[in-house]
């Protein structure tokens, strides 16, 4: 039972003070003149007033709420090292059982991840907090209990949001021991083949100091040993090996006793680029389609293109002074023999010997595709010629001989059987179609005893774009010098720009372009394997996964030469893919996660907090067997210090809901008429003597 007593004036405020405030003004000038009967007016004047503001007595009938005690259960990937994870779980039953004996107490638990292993990375309590007192007013807050190995990575500066008490029970050994490495400084992007500066440091958390071994891992292969002084940034320089996406890994070895490996390990994904390629353009005698190839390679970005048409040939007499000739006399020495394997690709359009190369430099051109370089002949009517570089010493380095035809007729270039697999040629818009759905070309020039894989035929299959690899290097023929016409929108034109530049960039070794490749990426937490290859299907993906576990997918055909596969993990570090002689590796998950950059359990990371909201940090110690959990004590709501030795206290609450209102007015009826009528008649009685 609730009794109060509450006011219900029957007029306005406004107009009670309108009538009631002169009347107690005359009746106050009657009492300091010493008026007779002035009292009895006053209480008159009293009486009125209840009347007129109608008191009323409440009867309340309300229930109690309870309080709401939160505890967040810390499952993120630090607390699965020893017997954390049981022993917190164990903790939490023994709240359970302790909070079900108090009847003023709600019980809410969270967890500070779900089964998204990618939220898994950071500890983030006080995020898991918020989502369960979101809908609790602060009154009604007894406490927040955390139960975790104090490795929280999104600790507010100050206690000011928290409501109640918060008490953290700290899961883990003390005095625990553990080395890590991490990057300081690691740019995401190095120029290929160049050396990339980059630091590091080894940490110990029992500050130890003196030298250590790193490992130094580039894409999963050893490049160095280094010595390390443990708590001192390293400097380290990583030469960048090939374009894309590179993995370096700095690994040191365990000690004995030591909390866990897992943070023995630093990534680093850094994206190397390639300077810009240097490729060499010759052109022959002037035709319709000479500018095509510049034009495509000069608007590259990463192209430098040094290009030279041969408009006078040495054997060309007219009779006109050189002194009137503007032409620059083609450095063929420079090029050929002392800048040559400063090129990437050398592209001859159209070019046939008429001596401005000396016959020597065919051999250095042969050289230098044996050693890495890369060769396109760009053919016309003049590779079937006597004047044809087939007939040089750079026989040895071209897939196919001419065979003296030209054959001009109309016909659509098509993908072969092995261009629809190959990545030069694979899904070039408009191939899917019969017959393909670009315009046709007008001349191919023929080839027999064709060394190489011919991707794209001409009429009757004839080889019309053939790729091979010659030693380290790699060489080109385009037995037509039609691609113009596409180029000139003849018929609807065709996709010369992805064409030309896929074939440039595969004779430079372009990774993207490999026939063979392996490739793989993590997705968020899901481990993505491509494949593409020139066989018909692709044997099944091993997987080495960051514990040592193996494991094995089946890649399935997305296209022709393609083949992808996905694994789902909820285990964040480095993966190792194998697939038939081919591997690769991928780094699932954040790179160098938070929650393995320290795993030692601490006390000091939520104690100023803790402390500045009047709980309590602890530690639970031992297993299932050696729990120690404090008791739970009420506390009142004004106490400003809700822990002790072996207590932690938790607010109650005055909340409560209220059920129903009984009334009962005080001066009605007749009870307040008589009091009133007494109250004036005492006015009249005491008036009359």
């Amino acid at each position: 039972m609730n009794l109060s007593i509450s006011f219900e004036p029957l007029f306005s405020i406004t107009l009670l003070a309108i009538v009631l405030v002169p009347l107690l003004l005359i009746v106050g000038a009657g009492l300091l003149v010493g008026q007779r009967g002035s009292l009895f007016r006053l209480a008159a004047l009293g009486a009125l007033a209840l009347a007129l503001f109608n008191p009323v007595l409440l009867d309340e009938e309300r229930e109690p709420l309870s309080s709401v005690v939160a505890v967040v259960l810390d499952e993120s990937q630090s607390q699965e090292i020893g017997n954390r994870a049981e022993t917190a779980r164990a903790a939490l039953e023994g709240l359970k059982e302790r909070l079900s004996r108090f009847g003023q107490f709600e019980l809410r638990v969270a967890e500070t991840s779900n089964s998204n292993a990618e939220e898994r990375t950071e500890t983030r309590a006080f995020e898991a907090l918020e989502g369960l007192l979101r809908d609790v007013p602060p009154s009604r807050v007894a406490g927040s209990i955390m139960i975790t190995d104090g490795q929280v990575h999104d600790v507010p500066e100050n206690a000011s949001g928290l409501s109640g008490p918060l008490h953290a029970l700290i899961t883990g050994e003390e005095d625990e021991k553990d080395r890590r490495i991490r990057f300081e400084r690691a740019p995401r992007f190095g120029i290929v083949d160049k050396p990339l500066e980059m630091t590091y440091r080894v940490l110990s958390s029992n500050e130890e100091t003196g030298p250590v071994e790193v490992e130094i891992f580039v894409n999963g292969e050893l490049a160095s040993i280094e010595q390390a002084n443990i708590g001192q940034e390293m400097p380290l320089e990583v030469t960048i090996p090939r374009a894309g996406r590179n993995i370096i890994q700095l690994s040191i070895a365990p000690e004995p006793d030591e909390l866990t490996d897992a943070n023995n390990r630093a990534v680093a994904l850094v994206d190397g680029i390639r300077e810009n390629l240097r490729v060499l353009l010759v052109s022959g005698e002037p035709h319709s389609g000479e500018r095509t190839w510049r034009n495509l390679l000069k608007s590259d970005a990463s192209v430098d293109l040094v290009h030279f048409t041969i408009l006078r040939p040495p054997e060309k007499q007219d009779g006109t002074p050189i002194n009137e000739l503007s032409l620059i006399a083609f450095p063929t020495r420079e090029l050929f023999v002392e800048k040559i394997d400063d090129f990437d690709l050398i592209i001859f359009d159209r070019y046939q010997h008429r001596d401005v190369l000396p016959i020597l430099y065919y051999d250095y051109i042969a050289e230098y595709v044996e050693n890495g370089g890369a060769l396109l002949i760009a053919a016309g009517p003049e590779f079937s010629g006597e004047e044809s570089v087939a007939r040089t010493p750079l026989i040895g380095a071209l897939p196919a001989l001419p065979s003296g035809e030209v054959i001009e007729e109309g016909f659509h270039p098509r993908l072969s059987e092995t261009g629809q697999r190959h990545p030069v040629t694979r899904g070039l818009e408009g191939s899917a179609s019969e017959p393909p759905r670009w315009s046709r070309w007008f001349r191919i020039i023929g080839v027999d005893d064709v060394d190489g894989q011919s991707v794209m035929e001409g009429p009757d299959g004839r080889p019309l774009l053939v790729l091979d690899r010659r030693g380290e290097g790699r060489v080109g023929m385009f037995l037509s010098d039609q691609g113009w016409l596409w180029a000139r929108g003849f018929e609807g034109g065709g996709p010369h720009v992805a064409l030309y530049r896929r074939i440039a960039h595969w004779l430079m070794q372009e990774p993207e372009l490999e026939e063979e490749r392996l490739t793989a990426d993590g997705r968020g937490m899901v481990l993505e394997i491509r494949r593409q290859t020139m066989e018909d299907a692709a044997p099944p993906a091993v997987i080495t996964t960051p514990t040592g576990e193996t494991r094995e997918i089946t890649l399935g055909q997305t296209g022709p030469g393609l083949f992808e596969g996905q694994l789902e993990t909820d285990e964040i570090g480095l993966y190792e893919i194998q697939n038939g002689d081919l591997n690769a590796l991928a780094h699932v998950g954040p790179v160098n996660a938070p929650e393995f950059a320290d795993t030692v359990s601490t006390e000091e990371v939520l104690r100023p907090v803790a402390d500045a909201s009047g709980g309590s940090v602890r530690r639970i110690e031992g297993g299932l067997s050696g729990l120690s959990l404090p008791n739970i004590v009420p506390v009142r709501n004004s106490i400003s210090n809700a822990s002790g030795r072996d207590w932690l206290g938790l607010k109650t609450t005055n909340d409560s809901v209220l059920k129903s209102v009984r009334r009962v007015p005080l001066f009605a009826g007749f009870f307040g008429l008589a009091l009133l009528l007494m109250a004036l008649g005492s006015t009249w009685w005491r008036e009359g003597r």
